[in-house]
C-alpha cells in the first residue's frame, strides 16, 4: 500500500528543510543589491554582485548535474547548505563590525550561487527516488507551492529586516540554511552505486547529459520553448515595471503588483495536480503560453498597480501544471544515474534565458516607448505559443499512462 505524500518521513524533511531555505534566500535576495548600494553607493557595484551570483550558477550548472550523478546526492546536499551557511555567517560578522568590502560580497555571491547550482539537480534527482511514481507530479506541484511562498515570505521580510539593521536578513538566511541543513541529516536516499572517477572525465559526462536532452525530441522541444517563453516573460516583466513607473504608481503598489505573480504562482501550483490528471498534457503545457500571450497585452489598458498585479497572477496560474506535466515526463523517462545532468542542463537553459530576459527588456525600454516595448515583447511570446500549438512533438506528447510504461520497460 502506497503511503500518502504528507506521511512520507523523507520528502516532509526535504520538503520543510528547503521550505524554510527558500524564505531565507528570497529575504537576502532583496536584500543583498540594498546592502551593496549602502556599502559602495553604487548601482554598478550592485549589479556586479548580482551578476557574479548568475555567472556562478550558470558557470557550475552543467558540471553541478554532472557531480549530482557521479556522488552521492544527500552528501552533495549537505556540503552545500554547510558551504551557504558559513559564507553567510561571514557575511553577518563583517557587517557586525563594520568591515564590508566589496570583494567579499562578490565572494560570498559566488559561493552561494555556486551551491545553488550544486544544489538543484542533488535534490531534483533524489526527488525521484524517496516519491513513488505515482506521487511524483504531486511532489513536483508541491515543490512550486514551497517555491512561490518562499519567495512572498521572504521577499516581504527581507525589506522589513533589512530596515531594521543590515545584517538581520543575512542571519535569517543562515538560520534557514542551518535548519534545512539539519533536516538533511535525517533524510535516507535509497542506495545507489557511486563509482569514483577521475574529474578529467567530467566533461565527457556532461556532454552526455546535453546529448540525452537533444536526442529525446519532447525534452528538446519543450526546453527550448520554455527558453523562448522565459526569455520576452523577462523582459516584458521589467517592461511592465517601467510601464507602471511611467503612469506613477507608487513604489509600495509596484511592489504589491510584483509580489501577485507569487500569489498566482502559489494558487496555481495549488491545483496543479488536479489538472494535471484532468487535462491532456498538450493542453496542460500550451495553457500556460496561451495564457501569457492573451493576458499579456491587459497591462496596457488596465489602470493603476492592483489590477495589473491581478493579471500577473493570472499570469502565473497555469505555469505550476505545465512545469508538473513537463518535470514528471521528463524525471519517469531519464534513468536515475542521468537525473541530474538532466536537471542542470534545464537549469543553465531556462536560467540563461531568465538572466539575458532583463536585459533585453532594458534595451527595448530605452529604445521604444514602454507600450512598444510591451507589444514586441508580446509577438515573442504569440510566436512561441503557435509553434507550441501546432508542434507535432508535443501534440503527440506523452500521458501519464504511457510514461508508466517507459519506467516498466
Amino acid at each position: 500500500m502506497t503511503v500518502p505524500l504528507r506521511r512520507n518521513r523523507d520528502y516532509t524533511l526535504l520538503w520543510v528543510g528547503q521550505a524554510c531555505a527558500e524564505v531565507g534566500f528570497s529575504a537576502s535576495l532583496i536584500a543583498f543589491p540594498l546592502l551593496v548600494l549602502a556599502v559602495t553607493g553604487s548601482a554598478v557595484a550592485s549589479g556586479v554582485v548580482l551578476a557574479a551570483d548568475a555567472v556562478a550558477q550558470f558557470v557550475v550548472g552543467l558540471p553541478g548535474g554532472a557531480l549530482a550523478d557521479r556522488w552521492d546526492r544527500r552528501r552533495v546536499m549537505l556540503a552545500c547548505e554547510g558551504v551557504q551557511a558559513a559564507a553567510l555567517a561571514s557575511l553577518v560578522t563583517v557587517l557586525l563590525l563594520d568591515a564590508v568590502v566589496l570583494p567579499h560580497l562578490v565572494l560570498v555571491a559566488v559561493v552561494l550561487g555556486a551551491c545553488r547550482a550544486l544544489f538543484e539537480p542533488a535534490e531534483d534527482a533524489s526527488i525521484a527516488a524517496i516519491v513513488p511514481d505515482d506521487q511524483l507530479a504531486t511532489a513536483i506541484a508541491l515543490n512550486s507551492a514551497r517555491s512561490s511562498i518562499g519567495q512572498l515570505a521572504g521577499t516581504a521580510l527581507g525589506g522589513v529586516l533589512f530596515a531594521i539593521a543590515r545584517w538581520v536578513p543575512f542571519l535569517l538566511d543562515l538560520v534557514t540554511h542551518v535548519i534545512a541543513f539539519t533536516a538533511l541529516l535525517f533524510l535516507r536516499l535509497p542506495p545507489r552505486r557511486v563509482e569514483r572517477a577521475p574529474l578529467r572525465g567530467l566533461g565527457r559526462e556532461v556532454r552526455d547529459g546535453v546529448r540525452w536532452v537533444a536526442r529525446h525530441p519532447e525534452i528538446r522541444v519543450t526546453t527550448l520553448c520554455a527558453v523562448v517563453l522565459n526569455l520576452f516573460f523577462s523582459a516584458y516583466y521589467l517592461i511592465v515595471i517601467v510601464l507602471a513607473d511611467q503612469r506613477g504608481v507608487p513604489a509600495g503598489e509596484i511592489g504589491i503588483m510584483a509580489a501577485m505573480l507569487g500569489v498566482g504562482g502559489l494558487l496555481g501550483a495549488l491545483i496543479a495536480p488536479a489538472l494535471h490528471r484532468a487535462l491532456r498534457p498538450h493542453i496542460a503545457i500550451a495553457a500556460v503560453f496561451w495564457a501569457l500571450t492573451a493576458l499579456a497585452p491587459l497591462t496596457l489598458l488596465v489602470p493603476g498597480g492592483y489590477l495589473m498585479g491581478a493579471v500577473f497572477a493570472a499570469m502565473a496560474l497555469f505555469a505550476p501544471t505545465a512545469n508538473t506535466t513537463i518535470t514528471t515526463h521528463q524525471l519517469l523517462l531519464t534513468p536515475d544515474e542521468m537525473r541530474g545532468r538532466l536537471s542542470g542542463v534545464m537549469n543553465v537553459a531556462v536560467g540563461a534565458a531568465a538572466a539575458i530576459g532583463p536585459a533585453l527588456g532594458g534595451v527595448l525600454a530605452e529604445t521604444l516607448t514602454a507600450r512598444h516595448a510591451v507589444v514586441v515583447c508580446v509577438i515573442g511570446m504569440a510566436v512561441v505559443t503557435l509553434f507550441v500549438t501546432v508542434n507535432p512533438t508535443l501534440r503527440r506528447y506523452p500521458g501519464r499512462a504511457h510514461q508508466r510504461e517507459e519506467v516498466q520497460l
